[in-house]
């Protein structure tokens, strides 16, 4: 009986150690679905460097900007299925472009994908040029009213998440506000700071140093910073709905083998965790925030169901 149930104990601990022998056997490839030197890239990069500790294999960060993610996702999708290829897209990728333009997507992030994990989010925030006659967020939307398609809010372009933003905001209010869509953030910021538009609706880490300096001012925000207590949210100004913000996850393609999942999952989590990597992510304006692959996907079925809501009544989709 003895060697029976030792015997049991050992078969049981087979797959385990099988998966930690035989996987990772080289290098990981991040593909991280936008440019380099983005908040979000630098942030994917210091996780993917602690992931690299906790294999103790490389981890190659691979830029694939274009398309709002959706260009870098779809490699994500068309990786080998061996857990050598794995990525970190945003919501803009992964929920908004599905639904407002799915012509520009070329798969189903709830089909052809792995979740893996979440891994950090960020605000998005509205800021304003410091030489703008409204200082709040309810001066803006009564000048909104008063002169029709004179506010304009930059955004990083059609199907993201600063758009959707700008819809929620007027559905709410009825500021009217004027949605300019641009490639990036940094010719948005050009152009507010230049008075071609009047603000952006962008990533936190991006417009943190101008709010520092007082060349913007930021007049919402998605979820409460601690080092921007007088910024309110749209449920302190009286709304019940909340503003969308920025998350990642990290992503393989579908179809991963549990050998790889049941290696690479834990130590994400790990990376991701890690006190390092929280201090580190937050000078970007950005929480490490894990969450395991189920309690991912239950947010992006409903933040899908808000964004069809929204686009849906703003005219942007029929269905």
């Amino acid at each position: 009986m003895l060697r029976v149930l030792i015997g049991a104990v050992v078969l049981g601990a087979l797959p385990a150690a099988f998966a930690q022998g035989t996987y990772p056997s080289g290098p990981i490839s991040l593909i991280i679905p936008l440019a380099a030197g983005d908040a979000t890239d630098i942030a994917g990069r210091a996780i993917g460097d602690a992931l690299a500790r906790e294999l103790k294999v490389p981890v190659i960060a691979v830029n694939k900007p274009g398309a709002g993610g959706a260009l870098g996702t779809d490699a994500i999708v068309k990786a080998s299925k061996d857990g050598h290829t794995i990525g970190v897209p945003n919501n803009a990728a992964l929920v908004f472009r599905e639904v407002v333009d799915p012509s520009t997507v070329n798969y189903e992030a709830l089909k052809d994908l792995t979740p893996l994990g979440l891994a950090m989010r960020s605000p998005s925030i509205l800021v304003v040029g410091s030489k703008q006659p409204f200082h709040s967020f309810r001066e803006m939307v009564d000048y909104g009213k008063k002169n029709p398609g004179k506010v304009r809010i930059g955004t990083a372009g059609i199907g993201s998440v600063g758009d959707f933003c700008v819809q929620t905001i007027n559905s709410l209010t009825g500021a009217g506000l004027t949605m300019v869509p641009y490639k990036g953030a940094a010719p948005a910021v050009t152009d507010m700071r230049g008075g071609q538009i009047e603000g952006v609706i962008l990533a936190l880490g991006a417009m943190r140093p101008l709010i520092s300096n007082g060349t913007v001012r930021g007049l919402l925000i998605s979820s409460k910073w601690d080092d921007l207590p007088d910024v309110p949210t749209l449920q302190e100004v009286g709304y019940s709905q909340p503003l969308f913000g920025i998350w990642t996850g990290f992503f393989g393609p579908a179809g991963l083998p549990s050998e790889v999942t049941n290696v690479l999952v834990p130590a994400l989590e790990r990376a991701v965790r890690s006190p390092e990597i929280a201090a580190r992510l937050k000078t970007f304006g950005i929480v490490a925030d894990w969450a395991p692959p189920e309690k991912m996907v239950a947010e992006m079925r409903e933040e899908q169901q808000r964004v069809r809501e929204i686009a849906k009544a703003a005219g942007l989709i029929q269905r």
